[in-house]
């Protein structure tokens, strides 16, 4: 996950010297006379890898722009208060000065995605984003028996 905009900056041109690297190999391995399935085949982890950057690149510019998903259980909390705060368009030093820490505090909780953060310290962190949250809990649906309900019968 990029958690800055330094970190994007470098992603964005790591993923430029892997798509060069990739046409040149492609051009490398056609010289030696290898036939399109032959190319294919080893040209495909480094279209993998090159196919990552590129979705952690889209992923940092979708929250930059506000757009993330709904948190759908705690495991994903550490990940959604990194999301907030790009989305928020603040940088880990300004949420560090807002939670009065230092901005070293605050790169190393986000780069262990807050693990094991407390109920106290994760409401400091989105009182400090400006940031309401809200929660639904869903539990399995279960099926009523007759033996569930009370039945009613004539008043004695």
């Amino acid at each position: 996950m990029i958690r800055s905009e330094r970190e994007y900056q470098e992603m964005v041109r790591r993923l430029r010297e892997e798509r060069d690297r990739l046409t040149a190999h492609k051009v490398h391995l056609q010289d030696l006379g290898l036939v399109d399935k032959e190319v294919k085949r080893a040209l495909d982890p480094l279209r993998s890898f090159q196919e990552q950057l590129a979705e952690e690149v889209e992923s940092y510019e979708r929250l930059k722009r506000g757009e993330f998903t709904e948190l759908a259980n705690l495991r994903g909390l550490g990940r959604s208060l990194i999301a907030l705060r790009i989305a928020r368009g603040l940088t880990q030093r300004e949420l560090a000065a807002r939670l009065d820490v230092h901005e070293s505090q605050v790169s190393r909780d986000e780069r262990n995605e807050y693990h094991k953060v407390t109920v106290n310290r994760a409401s400091r962190i989105l009182e400090a984003l400006g940031v309401r949250m809200r929660s639904t809990f869903e539990g399995p649906r279960r099926e009523r028996k007759p033996s569930d309900s009370t039945t009613l019968g004539p008043a004695s």
